[in-house]
């Protein structure tokens, strides 16, 4: 991912001749300033658009049964130990650990009957591309920077808080593939920085993102003085460079060095301009320094960047919280995460409704699966791709409903089951964007952005 922050790796475009006058010498780590000539030139601009996207990542497969889709008519080795509560909308009930959501059920509608392709594994790719990682296919948020990206507008169009610690299964699916390395999310921050306490909100240099921090040294007047040091040196070289080529590139020397200096890049990123009443509400961040898996660790900060980014004009915007991967000792963990879930997404859609916010930004949360509806000897609930939910709110969708049902222990789908395509396609829809367009693959053949097509229409 395209983290601006202490990575060595230069993203070249074929432009060599500036690249001495880099956002590293600026104040920054790499040049910033190509891969913006790189977004350019690979850039299909439409119309500005107001709405967006929050994708909620729940990695290693959350529950249906013990969340979204509880059934307490099952055999005990089936239901678990929780208990549905009805919601304000009649019909619409959910897990008791989740009594906020089940206050504002009228602002959610839950999708029960999703199913994923059959696999043992964790294919994050489903999740943000619609496709198995053996597809190669971009990821939304990609297609989105794409088509909806203004390289007018300072704020990058595709941020990701969805970065996992590293391991085999975790890495790379949110790649731009075929659509272009521009493409790629900024990311604010490695992933736990926020556990690890590398971001700090109350202490000295509170809110700020490092990968848009100065170095070490380097101040805002220095900065201003190095910007002005290239003025000269772009005023002397246009007077050579009859071709226009390099005034051209200055533009995007210019936009790199905005998004450092930037009084909105900086602000939209700055979490320590929200009162700390606003980040208890939203669930803040837990410290686990002796949990090696951070397995009950939780970032509420990530929901509220996620509102701060949106708000200013980011289209795409995802995150990933906790880990959901539960073979044993299941429901311990659940009691752990599903409550501080609940206070997250509850804080979210209160507050972009509170904004007047709640008919532009859609808010999705799923995993790559569900977890299996017999318990384990371990206690524990297994990869169940067969049958699983995905939660929607606002960007104008139909709310206060239940969309679909599996049978009765939560094995599969009763009907016709929707897909990860199908998720992505209703989002596609809300930000108007037709999902049959075609992108050329790397051997040249058009590629629809997605096979399946087909919108979940109740929620049209």
């Amino acid at each position: 991912m395209l983290t601006i922050s202490g990575s060595k790796r230069r993203f070249c475009d074929g432009i060599s001749r500036r690249d001495f006058l880099t956002v590293g010498m600026l104040g920054g780590a790499l040049s910033l300033a190509d891969v913006l000539r790189l977004r350019s030139l690979g850039a299909s601009l439409g119309g500005a658009s107001p709405k967006a996207v929050i994708m909620v990542c729940l990695n290693g497969g959350p529950s249906h049964l013990d969340m979204y889709d509880l059934k307490p008519d099952a055999p005990a080795e089936i239901r678990g130990e929780f208990q549905p509560i009805a919601t304000n909308v009649p019909g619409f009930d959910l897990s008791e650990l989740m009594p906020l959501q089940a206050s504002i059920a009228d602002r959610l509608a839950v999708v029960r009957n999703v199913q994923w392709p059959m696999d043992d594994g964790h294919r994050l790719h489903l999740v943000f591309t619609g496709f198995p990682e053996s597809a190669g296919r971009p990821s939304f948020g990609s297609v989105i920077s794409r088509l909806k990206g203004d390289h007018r507008n300072p704020l990058p169009p595709y941020v990701s808080m969805a970065q996992f610690q590293p391991h085999p299964i975790l890495r790379g699916h949110e790649e731009p593939s075929y659509v272009g390395t521009p493409h790629r999310p900024f990311v604010p921050y490695p992933a736990g920085a926020l556990i690890a306490g590398q971001i700090n909100y109350t202490g000295p240099g509170a809110g700020e993102v490092k990968n848009l921090a100065l170095t070490d040294g380097v101040t805002r007047d220095q900065l201003a003085d190095r910007k002005s040091l290239l003025s000269l040196f772009d005023r002397l070289r246009r007077d050579v460079d009859a071709s226009g080529e390099l005034e051209g590139n200055d533009a995007f020397t210019r936009r790199a060095l905005e998004m450092i200096s930037s009084n909105r890049v900086r602000d939209a990123f700055d979490l320590s301009r929200e009162p700390p009443a606003l980040h208890e509400r939203y669930g803040g961040d837990i410290q686990c320094p002796n949990d090696p898996d951070r397995r009950r660790c939780w970032e509420g900060s990530k929901f509220l960047l996620a509102r701060r980014l949106v708000e200013a004009g980011v289209p795409v915007v995802t995150l990933a919280v906790g880990v959901w991967d539960t073979h044993s000792d299941h429901f311990t963990y659940q009691r752990d995460y599903v409550p501080r879930l609940d206070q997250s997404i509850h804080a979210l859609v209160t507050d972009l409704h509170e904004r007047g916010l709640d008919q532009d930004v859609a808010v999705v949360v799923c995993g790559e699966m569900g977890r299996t509806p017999r318990i384990n000897a371990n206690a524990g609930r297994d990869h169940w791709p067969l049958a699983g939910f995905a939660l929607f709110a606002g960007g104008g969708l139909r709310t206060g409903q239940v969309v679909g049902a599996t049978d009765a222990h939560g094995e599969r789908p009763v009907g016709t089951p929707f897909t990860p395509q199908n998720i992505l396609a209703t989002l596609y829809h809300v930000l108007g964007i037709d999902p049959s367009i075609t992108f050329p693959d790397f051997a040249g053949r058009p590629r629809h952005i997605l096979d399946d097509r087909q919108r979940i229409t109740e929620l049209l």
